[in-house]
């Protein structure tokens, strides 16, 4: 008789393709400060969608002290997890108070992983933003969208003392840029560590961060340019002229800037990385350097395609520079069940930009990255050093 051996297909959208393997997958924790001992642990990541405190991953007390659990049916692949008390406010931190880097492993096999928790976020100050951050309003008025809105501004740390002017850079979701007691994000409150990058990079610029919408479906339509199926009305195109001719002006007013477009920059990832290209695109008098993150193409109905095919090339296009990042591990489903991958969303962007608009444009990939704060928070110090590299 013969015997084959196959692996498990599954159908979507037409297209067979191959169902991923499945193993257990038991975690140890070995050791764990002795405060907080007698409140629950749980574990939270890739495999349960990030649930902080759910019921059926609190770890169990073993006889020899270590708390384990055991996950079945985890998926080969890159398995991420972080311990928490029940709240994204109680997670592991380094010895320092520093939230943790999330643990990962790749499992191929079934596999027991031991590991140790130094400390708990919650023991230490909740505010992680250096003292050159500050609140610019918290109502600042946006006329074209008749709304208010929270700005935050760094400034470097010599500002008050050197007496030079500074390029400035525009930053959209500014409640995840400095501190994690404003950040809030699928895996955590993960800030981006902007301040600390720029403290550290001894090449000064000062960072205006608008704080998105506190309602998410009215974030992604302030950052959206063009109307399409999922949203009917967008605002994005008065969101970067609130951010050009209101927000701008009374920065250069108010603050010592180099206002020139060589030293006025934008960045942003995901949507806001979607409005920054849009703000390159659409403002080249004004924006020189744009800091591209993980923008949502995929998103977009192709409409940044046929923006860019419209555009009557201009000089301020030339001189611009475009620096875009993408991770590796950065795939979506669409609604038609395709996928998509955002390091070639980018590659196609690129050479739409390349063939029509001619830019300076350099492109990082992380192999290993996915969508997040956590991997933009990896990836902004290797563009912040590329967009100061000729700055004295």
């Amino acid at each position: 008789m013969l015997f084959l051996l196959t692996t498990t297909l599954m159908v979507v959208a037409g297209v067979v393709q191959p169902v991923a393997a499945q193993y257990k997958v038991t975690i140890e924790v070995e050791r764990l400060p002795a405060q907080h001992r007698g409140e629950a642990l749980y574990i939270t990541g890739n495999f349960n969608r990030w649930v902080p405190a759910d019921p059926a991953m609190e770890m169990k007390k073993a006889a020899d002290g270590l708390y384990a659990i055991t996950l079945e049916r985890v998926k080969e692949g890159l398995l991420e997890f972080k311990f928490n008390r029940g709240s994204w406010q109680k997670l592991e931190c380094t010895p320092e108070g520093k939230l943790a880097d999330p643990h990962n492993a790749i499992i191929k096999k079934d596999t027991v992983i031991r590991t140790v928790i130094h400390g708990w976020r919650d023991d230490y100050p909740a505010s992680t933003a250096s003292p050159q951050v500050h609140l610019l309003d918290s109502a600042f008025y946006i006329p074209q969208l008749n709304t208010h809105r929270t700005i935050w501004i760094y400034l470097p740390a010599d500002y008050t003392t050197s007496g030079k002017n500074y390029p400035v850079m525009y930053m959209h979701d500014g409640q995840a840029l400095f501190d994690e007691a404003t950040s809030q994000g699928r895996t955590g409150p993960v800030e981006w560590g902007v301040d600390e990058t720029i403290d550290q990079s001894g090449k000064g610029c000062i960072v205006v961060a608008i704080n998105h919408h506190a309602d998410k479906s009215r974030r992604i339509q302030e950052y959206y340019i063009h109307p399409n199926p999922d949203f009917d009305t967008v605002y994005g195109r008065q969101y970067l002229e609130f951010i050009v001719k209101e927000l701008k002006p009374h920065i250069d007013k108010t603050y010592r800037t180099l206002a020139d477009t060589k030293h006025t920059f934008m960045s942003g990832s995901s949507m806001g990385g979607l409005i920054t290209l849009y703000a390159g695109l659409l403002y080249p008098e004004v924006f020189g350097s744009l800091g591209v993150l993980s923008p949502s193409v995929w998103l977009d109905y192709d409409n940044s395609y046929a923006e860019i095919a419209k555009l009557q090339p201009a000089a301020a296009h030339n001189r611009q520079r475009y620096y875009f990042y993408a991770g590796g591990n950065e795939n979506r489903m669409k609604r038609d069940s395709s996928f998509v991958e955002m390091h070639n969303d980018v590659k196609h962007t690129v050479q739409a930009m390349q063939k029509k608009i001619h830019p300076a444009i350099s492109i990082a990939v992380n192999p290993e990255g996915r969508h997040g704060p956590w991997y933009w928070s990896l990836a902004f110090p290797a563009f912040y050093e590329w967009l100061m590299q000729d700055y004295k």
